[in-house]
C-alpha cells in the first residue's frame, strides 16, 4: 500500500533508526517528504534518486554527512530545506545545477564553498527564495545577480563585510531582504534606490553609517523598515509619514539621529511598531501619533525627549508597550482628574529614569489590562511575511535585579516599572487587581506608608522591587503565597520586625533585605529576640489598617469603586473616635 504514498510527514521524532532508510526510495509516487529534526546521521541513501515525483524535501536540524548527490537529482523538485545539516565540508552549491524547478532553498546553518558563492554560472536560476543565514559567508554572493525571479533573500548572521552591491537592487521582484547582523557599512553608489516590489527591509545590527536618505520613503508598499543597531546619523527622514506609506513597522533603535521625532502618522496610517530608542532625540512627543490608530508597540526610550506623561496616548484603542524610559519626562503619572489610569489594552509601562513626580490615587490601576489577559501565546509584534526572515519587537526590561533586552514577548507578559522618579505617597491597593502582573519595579522613588497586602492577590508576579523607598511597617507574611515569587528587593526603607520565612523571601540575598534599621531575622544577621516588638494592641491595629483599606477596594469595585477606596481611605488614615470606641466595646465583651 505505501507504494501508492504522496505525502509522508515525520518530522520531530525520535526514531530507533540513526540514517535514513534506503527504503525510501521505493515510494517512487512519493511528492512530499518531511523528515526535520528525527537524528537522522549518515548519507543520504542512492535510492532517493528514484524518487522522480518528488517536489518538497525537508532534512533540516539532522546530521547528515557524505555527499547530497541523490538529491542533486531529483529534477521535481521546487522546495528544498537542508538548514542545520552539521554538513562537516563546504558545500558547493554548483551540485544543485540540475534542480531547475527549485523555487525555495533553505540552507541555513551549514558551510558553504567560497567558489560557488562568487561563480556566475546560471545556477538555481528559477529560485524565488533563498535562505543562506548562518553560512560563514564573508563575502557577497555574486551568483544572486544573476537570479531575476528571488522575491526574498536572507543573508543574515555571517561575517560580510564592506558595501552592499548596487546590482542587487535592480533584481525586479525583490520583495524581502534581510542583511542582519553582518559588518556592512555602506552600499556601493548611492543610497539604493530600491524596487517598487520591496516590501521588508531589515539591516540591523551592521555598520551603516550617514543620513537615512529620502530615497527610502519612495517605497509606498514597504512594509518594514529595520535599521536598528548601526551608526546612521541626522534626523529621522519625515517622509516616512507618508500619506501612501503602507508601513508597519519602523525600527531605528540604536543609532546616533538626533533633532524632534517628526509627525509619523496621517490618517488612516497603518503603523503598528515604532522604536527608535537609543538615539538623541529631543523635543516632545509628536501629538501626530493619535493618527497611528492601529500602533501598538512605541519605544522612544533612552534619548533626551522633555515632555509631561502623554495621557493622550490613551486614545489609541490597540496600544499594548509604552517604553519612555530614561528621558526627560516630568509631572504627574496620575490624570488631573484623579481618576484611573484607563489605557484600554496597555500591559507594559516602563517609566524608569525619568523626573515623574508626585502620588498615585487609590484607584490607578483598577482598569488596566494587566488586571486580565488573553493566554494566546501571541508576540507583541511578530512579522513573519517573509517566511526567511522573522521580525520581533525588542525591549529593555529591569527584571529580577538585572537589566536587559528581550525579545519574543509574549502577549500574556505585563510589567510596570516606574523606577527611578520622584514619586511619593502609598503604593495603591488597587495594585492587588493586576492578578497577571509578572514584574514589578517601584524601586528608586519616595514612596511611604505600609507594603499592600493586597499584593498577595498578583499570583503570576515573578519580580517584586521595593527597594531604596520610604516604606515603614512589616513585610506582609501573605507574599509566602506568591508561588512564582523568585526575586523580591525591600532593601533601603523603613520596614521593621521578624521577616517572613517563607521560601521566596528567605532565599533572597541579604543586600534585598538590608538598610531597614529594624527589620531582623534570617537571612540578616540580627536575630528578633533583641528587639522589642511592638504592643500586640498596635500590631492589630497596623494589620487592620491595612486590611481595611484592600476590603474597600474590594466592596467598592464595580460602579461604586472610587465612593468605597475614598471611604477605606479616610477610615484608615483618620480612624474616627466612634471606631476605636466600638472595636473596643467589641473586644471587651469577647474577653
Amino acid at each position: 500500500m505505501l507504494h501508492h504514498l504522496r505525502y509522508l510527514d515525520l518530522a520531530s521524532n525520535n526514531f530507533s533508526f540513526s540514517s535514513i532508510p534506503s527504503e525510501f526510495g521505493n515510494l517512487f509516487r512519493l511528492e512530499v517528504l518531511f523528515l526535520s529534526s528525527t537524528g537522522l546521521t549518515g548519507q543520504v541513501p542512492s535510492s532517493f534518486s528514484n524518487l522522480s515525483r518528488l517536489t518538497k524535501l525537508s532534512l533540516d536540524h539532522n546530521e547528515l554527512t557524505g555527499t547530497l548527490e541523490p538529491i542533486s537529482k531529483l529534477t521535481t523538485l521546487d522546495f528544498l530545506r537542508l538548514s542545520f545539516l552539521k554538513i562537516s565540508y563546504p558545500f558547493d552549491l554548483n551540485l544543485f545545477s540540475s534542480l531547475k524547478s527549485l523555487l525555495v532553498l533553505d540552507f541555513s546553518g551549514n558551510s558553504i564553498s567560497p567558489d560557488s558563492l562568487s561563480s556566475d554560472s546560471g545556477i538555481l536560476l528559477n529560485l524565488q527564495k533563498l535562505d543562506l543565514s548562518g553560512c560563514g559567508i564573508t563575502q557577497f554572493p555574486n551568483f544572486l545577480k544573476n537570479l531575476h525571479n528571488l522575491e526574498r533573500i536572507n543573508l543574515s548572521n555571517n561575517n560580510i563585510s564592506g558595501k552592499v552591491p548596487e546590482w542587487l537592487w535592480k533584481l525586479p521582484r525583490l520583495s524581502a531582504l534581510a542583511l542582519v547582523n553582518n559588518s556592512f557599512t555602506g552600499f556601493e553608489g548611492p543610497f539604493p534606490n530600491p524596487p517598487h516590489s520591496l516590501k521588508s527591509l531589515s539591516a540591523w545590527n551592521n555598520s551603516f553609517t550617514g543620513n537615512i536618505p529620502l530615497s527610502i520613503c519612495n517605497r509606498s508598499s514597504l512594509d518594514l523598515l529595520d535599521l536598528s543597531y548601526n551608526k546612521f546619523t541626522g534626523s529621522i527622514p519625515p517622509c516616512l509619514s507618508n500619506f501612501q506609506s503602507s508601513l508597519i513597522a519602523v525600527n531605528l533603535r540604536k543609532n546616533n539621529l538626533e533633532g524632534n521625532l517628526p509627525d509619523m502618522c496621517y490618517d488612516g496610517a497603518l503603523l503598528r511598531t515604532l522604536d527608535v530608542g537609543y538615539n538623541r532625540l529631543t523635543g516632545k512627543l509628536a501629538r501626530s501619533l493619535l493618527n497611528c490608530s492601529r500602533l501598538r508597540f512605541l519605544s522612544v526610550d533612552n534619548n533626551r525627549i522633555k515632555d509631561t506623561f502623554p495621557f493622550w496616548l490613551k486614545a489609541l484603542p490597540y496600544l499594548q508597550a509604552l517604553t519612555l524610559r530614561s528621558n526627560e519626562f516630568y509631572g504627574p503619572i496620575s490624570p488631573s482628574d484623579q481618576g484611573s489610569f484607563a489605557f484600554p489594552e496597555l500591559r507594559i509601562l516602563e517609566i524608569a529614569y525619568n523626573n515623574f513626580s508626585g502620588s498615585l490615587p487609590p484607584d490607578y490601576f483598577v482598569n488596566w489590562k494587566a488586571s486580565s489577559l488573553d493566554e494566546d501565546g501571541r508576540l507583541y509584534m511578530e512579522d513573519n511575511s517573509s517566511a526567511l526572515y522573522v521580525y520581533q519587537d525588542t525591549i529593555d526590561l529591569q527584571y529580577k535585579g538585572l537589566k536587559m533586552e528581550q525579545a519574543k514577548i509574549l502577549t500574556s507578559y505585563s510589567t510596570i516599572d516606574f523606577s527611578g522618579n520622584r514619586l511619593e505617597g502609598p503604593i495603591p491597593e488597587s495594585i492587588g487587581l493586576l492578578k497577571k502582573l509578572i514584574a514589578l519595579n517601584l524601586s528608586n522613588n519616595a514612596f511611604t506608608g505600609h507594603i499592600p497586602l493586597s499584593l498577595a492577590n498578583v499570583t503570576e508576579l515573578e519580580s517584586l522591587d521595593l527597594s531604596n523607598n520610604q516604606l515603614s511597617g512589616t513585610i506582609p507574611k501573605e507574599l509566602e503565597k506568591l508561588s512564582f515569587l523568585s526575586y523580591i528587593s525591600v532593601a533601603h526603607n523603613q520596614l521593621k520586625g521578624e521577616i517572613p520565612q517563607g521560601t521566596q523571601i528567605t532565599s533572597q540575598p541579604r543586600s534585598s533585605l538590608e538598610g531597614n534599621a529594624e527589620l531582623c531575622g534570617f537571612p540578616l544577621k540580627g536575630s528578633c529576640f533583641r528587639t522589642i516588638a511592638p504592643p500586640m494592641q498596635q500590631q492589630e491595629q497596623d494589620k487592620g489598617e491595612e486590611v481595611l483599606n484592600w476590603k474597600a477596594v474590594a466592596i467598592g469595585y464595580g460602579p461604586g469603586l472610587l465612593l468605597g477606596l475614598l471611604l477605606g481611605q479616610v477610615m484608615a488614615s483618620y480612624r474616627p473616635e466612634w471606631l476605636i470606641k466600638i472595636t473596643g466595646l467589641y473586644k471587651f465583651r469577647n474577653r
